[in-house]
């Protein structure tokens, strides 16, 4: 698929399961929300935890890595209920704030008896694709009827990301073709060159092209980002 600028794309978040290690988006209209109204802004933290036994006289250079913290993301979303925003063709978002939170909360808050915790959850909103699960869920009504009923809601959202026990053991190796590439393209670059140095194998060229959206492929333009899906 052809990535869309994130000004006309709606943030989706949706609903997955981790099937024996391998995580896969669910499908239906309770497993899935996309925003009316994107975030103006992201945040992506990522830590390092290192031991904290200090060898005598050690200024800190020499303290051993320990592990790898869960990276957050973490952003806040307007719903609106006023009917000012214009809603793209085919929405499904409920017209009502409170329905809306309803829907955003069926995929990423309510508990799930089967698997005994909430969702994983996938959000994609142009080159971001993220996996993780829900850590805070906090809402802010900000404008209301007269009734009381409200019109518009901030919600704050912060979630951890979750690796799957298959994508660690592939994660071992950080040039594995199992996993997902973003690359950009430098001068000199053909498409079946990269395909030759991610996969091992220049024949997915026209593969990797399908997924870019890319018509003109023979003559890549330099800084161009392209996506590399991992091999099934």
């Amino acid at each position: 698929m052809a990535l869309a600028s994130a000004e006309n794309t709606p943030l989706k978040i949706t609903a997955c399961v981790d099937n024996k290690g391998d995580v896969k988006p669910q499908s239906g209209a309770d497993k899935t929300i996309s925003l009316l109204i994107n975030p103006s802004q992201l945040k992506h933290e990522r830590s390092i935890c290192y031991s904290k036994e200090q060898p005598m006289g050690d200024t800190g250079a020499g303290r051993q890595f320990s592990h790898m913290q869960p990276g957050k993301l973490s952003f806040t979303v307007i719903l609106d209920g006023t009917g000012v925003v214009p809603r793209p063709p085919r929405s499904a978002l409920p017209d009502e704030v409170d329905d809306q939170l309803k829907a955003l909360s069926r995929v990423i808050y309510d508990y799930k008896g089967v698997v005994h915790q909430p969702s994983i959850v996938q959000i994609l909103w142009g080159k971001l694709l993220f996996t993780g699960r829900l850590t805070s869920f906090n809402v802010d009504y900000t404008l209301f009827r007269p009734s009381g009923a409200p019109l518009r809601a901030s919600v704050a959202l912060s979630f951890d990301s979750y690796t799957s026990s298959k994508q660690k053991k592939k994660e071992d190796s950080a040039s594995s073709p199992d996993l997902s590439h973003l690359v950009e393209v430098q001068d000199g670059d053909t498409l079946p060159l990269l395909c030759e140095r991610i996969y091992g194998d220049s024949r997915y060229y026209a593969a990797v092209a399908r997924f870019n959206g890319l018509r003109q492929f023979r003559a890549l333009q330099p800084g161009t980002q392209l996506h590399f899906p991992p091999l099934e």
